[in-house]
Protein backbone atom coordinates (compact mmCIF):
# COMPACT_ATOMS: atom_id res chain seq x y z
CA UNK A 1 0.00 0.00 0.00
CA UNK A 2 2.40 2.37 1.18
CA UNK A 3 4.45 1.89 -2.60
CA UNK A 4 1.00 2.08 -4.57
CA UNK A 5 0.50 5.63 -3.22
CA UNK A 6 4.18 6.36 -3.87
CA UNK A 7 4.11 4.91 -7.27
CA UNK A 8 0.36 6.78 -8.01
CA UNK A 9 1.91 10.32 -7.72
CA UNK A 10 5.44 10.36 -7.86
CA UNK A 11 5.60 14.17 -7.92
CA UNK A 12 3.43 14.41 -4.57
CA UNK A 13 5.84 11.61 -3.13
CA UNK A 14 8.77 14.00 -4.36
CA UNK A 15 7.30 16.92 -2.51
CA UNK A 16 7.37 14.59 0.94
CA UNK A 17 10.81 13.47 -0.10
CA UNK A 18 12.01 16.93 -0.41
CA UNK A 19 10.36 18.69 2.45
CA UNK A 20 12.66 16.69 4.80
CA UNK A 21 15.50 18.80 3.33
CA UNK A 22 18.23 16.13 4.19
CA UNK A 23 18.78 15.33 0.15
CA UNK A 24 19.81 17.34 -2.91
CA UNK A 25 17.12 17.57 -5.80
CA UNK A 26 18.76 15.36 -8.04
CA UNK A 27 19.50 12.68 -4.69
CA UNK A 28 15.37 13.18 -4.57
CA UNK A 29 14.32 12.08 -7.90
CA UNK A 30 16.12 8.90 -7.29
CA UNK A 31 14.58 7.91 -4.23
CA UNK A 32 11.29 8.62 -5.85
CA UNK A 33 11.92 6.56 -8.94
CA UNK A 34 13.61 3.48 -6.82
CA UNK A 35 12.09 3.22 -3.44
CA UNK A 36 8.42 2.22 -4.19
CA UNK A 37 9.89 -0.63 -6.22
CA UNK A 38 12.33 -1.59 -3.58
CA UNK A 39 9.50 -1.44 -0.98
CA UNK A 40 7.24 -3.50 -3.47
CA UNK A 41 10.15 -6.27 -4.30
CA UNK A 42 10.49 -6.42 -0.35
CA UNK A 43 7.01 -7.26 0.03
CA UNK A 44 6.73 -9.88 -2.16
CA UNK A 45 9.75 -11.27 -1.01
CA UNK A 46 8.39 -11.32 2.56
CA UNK A 47 5.13 -12.53 1.26
CA UNK A 48 6.92 -15.35 -0.90
CA UNK A 49 8.92 -16.41 2.40
CA UNK A 50 12.33 -15.99 -0.26
CA UNK A 51 15.01 -15.89 1.79
CA UNK A 52 12.87 -14.42 4.96
CA UNK A 53 15.71 -13.99 7.11
CA UNK A 54 17.27 -11.71 4.85
CA UNK A 55 14.76 -10.12 3.52
CA UNK A 56 13.12 -9.14 7.06
CA UNK A 57 16.31 -7.57 7.97
CA UNK A 58 16.80 -5.73 5.27
CA UNK A 59 13.26 -4.63 5.64
CA UNK A 60 13.55 -3.57 9.41
CA UNK A 61 16.72 -2.05 8.54
CA UNK A 62 15.33 -0.23 5.60
CA UNK A 63 12.02 1.05 8.51
CA UNK A 64 14.94 1.94 10.98
CA UNK A 65 16.41 4.25 8.65
CA UNK A 66 13.53 5.70 7.98
CA UNK A 67 12.38 6.21 11.66
CA UNK A 68 16.01 7.66 11.95
CA UNK A 69 15.27 10.18 9.50
CA UNK A 70 11.88 11.09 10.53
CA UNK A 71 13.39 11.77 13.77
CA UNK A 72 16.38 13.90 12.83
CA UNK A 73 13.71 16.07 10.64
CA UNK A 74 11.33 16.20 13.57
CA UNK A 75 13.95 17.22 15.95
CA UNK A 76 15.16 19.66 13.76
CA UNK A 77 11.65 21.41 13.84
CA UNK A 78 10.69 20.72 10.04
CA UNK A 79 7.52 20.21 9.34
CA UNK A 80 8.16 17.19 7.09
CA UNK A 81 5.15 15.24 5.31
CA UNK A 82 5.68 11.72 6.78
CA UNK A 83 5.09 10.80 3.21
CA UNK A 84 4.40 7.04 4.89
CA UNK A 85 1.15 6.50 3.30
CA UNK A 86 0.47 8.85 0.61
CA UNK A 87 0.71 12.74 1.93
CA UNK A 88 -1.03 15.26 4.49
CA UNK A 89 0.77 13.46 7.86
CA UNK A 90 3.01 15.42 9.05
CA UNK A 91 5.54 13.61 11.22
CA UNK A 92 4.45 13.79 15.22
CA UNK A 93 5.40 11.62 18.17
CA UNK A 94 2.71 9.16 16.75
CA UNK A 95 3.51 8.55 13.62
CA UNK A 96 7.28 8.05 14.78
CA UNK A 97 6.03 5.31 17.17
CA UNK A 98 3.62 3.82 14.23
CA UNK A 99 6.69 3.61 12.10
CA UNK A 100 8.64 2.07 15.06
CA UNK A 101 6.04 -0.59 16.00
CA UNK A 102 6.33 -2.22 12.29
CA UNK A 103 9.72 -2.98 12.83
CA UNK A 104 8.51 -5.56 15.29
CA UNK A 105 7.26 -8.07 12.56
CA UNK A 106 10.94 -7.75 10.70
CA UNK A 107 12.36 -8.43 14.04
CA UNK A 108 10.37 -11.58 14.93
CA UNK A 109 10.72 -12.99 11.39
CA UNK A 110 14.38 -12.58 11.94
CA UNK A 111 14.73 -14.41 14.93
CA UNK A 112 12.18 -17.23 14.66
CA UNK A 113 14.31 -19.28 12.47
CA UNK A 114 17.27 -19.05 15.39
CA UNK A 115 14.73 -19.29 17.63
CA UNK A 116 13.22 -22.85 16.21
CA UNK A 117 16.90 -24.25 15.44
CA UNK A 118 17.84 -23.58 19.41
CA UNK A 119 14.33 -25.30 19.89
CA UNK A 120 15.08 -28.50 17.54
CA UNK A 121 18.42 -28.47 19.11
CA UNK A 122 17.04 -28.45 22.10
CA UNK A 123 14.48 -31.31 21.69
CA UNK A 124 17.36 -33.54 19.89
CA UNK A 125 20.09 -33.30 22.83
CA UNK A 126 16.54 -34.53 25.37
CA UNK A 127 15.80 -37.19 23.07
CA UNK A 128 19.36 -38.52 23.12
CA UNK A 129 19.68 -38.48 19.56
Amino acid sequence: MQAYTKLDNPPQFAVAVESYKLVSPSIVIWIVKILPWLEIALGIALLLGIMIRYTSALAGGFLALFIVVMLVTYLRGIGADCGCFGIGEKISPLTLARDTFFILPALYLYIQPWIEQRRWFSRQRHSGL
